[in-house]
């Protein structure tokens, strides 16, 4: 899952589109009921379909069969904790295992429930970590614990050049000694660069910054971090050459510090959004600004559904789960059209835990203006 699927996944489709979401289950016993339950919400999907008005027949059976042939492209034993398909009437059908836990659900609707795909994309730690070194700096992609050498934009920054057979070899110069610049100019142009290519990716992706390194050289790079750079934890040493494995591990307290404080720091930004008036509480108040456009920063507590019946004027929250509802006029899951909008005018989304954001409704929205 990236950016640009989940993005091209969000966009309106012809009714009706149909989401099935159900946990799943690595140990025993619980494992061997995971298909039954997969049978009983396509068998959900199929009487829901034929008894919605709306659905001619042949296009119920079409969108049955996407889900079947989407359920037969996935082990739910091999899902870590859910299971996400998606099939529109077109013949379009998709299938996902997220890491994240998702409660069971079916979703009819003129789009896909992507809500628990943006938590996983969202909730699943994404960072990058830039090793620093004064032979070859390197910038890592961060993700679900691994890590991946992001080549380009700059990186890697090496002291000498890189021969063209790519083997990682350093130029003869090197070879005869050379030490890439030391502790001169030389390093100092270095860490300049790997900071300026830094700042360039991070403008365009920002992510949280991890940097690995000794003290001096971390401190040289606090001096030239550019004005997109902040860095979120840092881990001390020497990691020149190291593996992909072993910086994943170095850097993962740093990483656990910065996600525990950042639920904190929701809340402080929340009262600070209320004090000047750029502050929304509640579906209904939240679910009008996003759609105006005005939503920067949307808050969700992560287990928070909320099906609806749209008026003229105004969308009316009700209780209980999606699926309860039935009508031309209900929206399965109120909050997942929220977070969507939110998404599509590039807002930012963070999940919290449930119950974080009892004061505020369940879901709170730092505004624009």
């Amino acid at each position: 899952m990236d950016a640009a699927t989940l993005s091209d996944l969000r966009k309106p489709r012809a009714y009706p589109a149909v989401s099935v979401l159900m946990p799943t289950h690595r140990a025993l016993p619980e494992s061997r009921q995971d298909r039954i339950r997969l049978r009983n919400l396509l068998a959900e999907v199929r009487r829901r379909l034929h008894a919605d008005v709306r659905v001619p027949p042949d296009a119920a059976d079409q969108v049955v069969r996407g889900l079947e042939r989407a359920a037969g492209e996935i082990d739910p034993r091999g899902a870590s904790a859910g299971l996400v398909l998606f099939a529109a009437p077109d013949g379009e059908h998709h299938a996902f295992t997220i890491a994240q836990p998702v409660d069971e659900r079916v979703v009819v609707d003129a789009g896909f429930a992507t809500r628990d795909l943006v938590a996983d994309y969202t909730r699943t730690p994404r960072y990058w970590l830039l090793a620093l070194s004064d032979r070859r700096t390197r910038l890592w992609d961060g993700h679900d614990g691994h890590l991946t050498e992001h080549t380009g934009g700059g990186f890697p920054v090496a002291s000498d050049p890189i021969d063209e057979a790519g083997d990682g070899r350093q130029s003869r110069r090197a070879a005869r000694g050379g030490d890439g610049g030391g502790d001169g100019e030389r390093h100092r142009q270095i860490v300049r660069d790997a900071a300026r290519a830094a700042d360039r990716i991070l403008a365009r992706d920002h992510r949280p910054l991890i940097v690995a390194g000794v003290t001096r050289a971390q401190a040289l790079f606090d001096e030239l971090a550019g004005p997109h750079t902040t860095v979120a934890g840092r881990v001390d040493g020497s990691f020149e050459g190291a593996a992909a494995g072993t910086l994943a591990e170095a850097a993962r307290p740093a990483l656990a510090a910065y996600e525990d404080l950042r639920e904190v720091a929701v809340l402080a930004e929340l009262e600070a959004a209320r004090s000047i008036q750029r502050y929304a509480g509640g579906l209904r108040e939240v679910s009008r600004l996003v759609e105006g456009g005005r939503g920067d920063h949307l808050i969700v507590e992560r287990g928070y559904y909320a099906p609806a019946i749209k008026t003229r004027d105004e969308l009316v929250p009700m209780d209980g789960m999606p699926g309860v509802l039935k009508g031309a006029d209900v929206v399965d899951d109120a909050v997942d059209d929220v977070i969507e909008t939110a998404m599509e005018y590039g807002g930012e989304i963070t999940f919290v835990s449930d119950g974080f954001l009892v004061d505020h409704g369940r879901i709170a929205l730092v505004t624009r203006y």
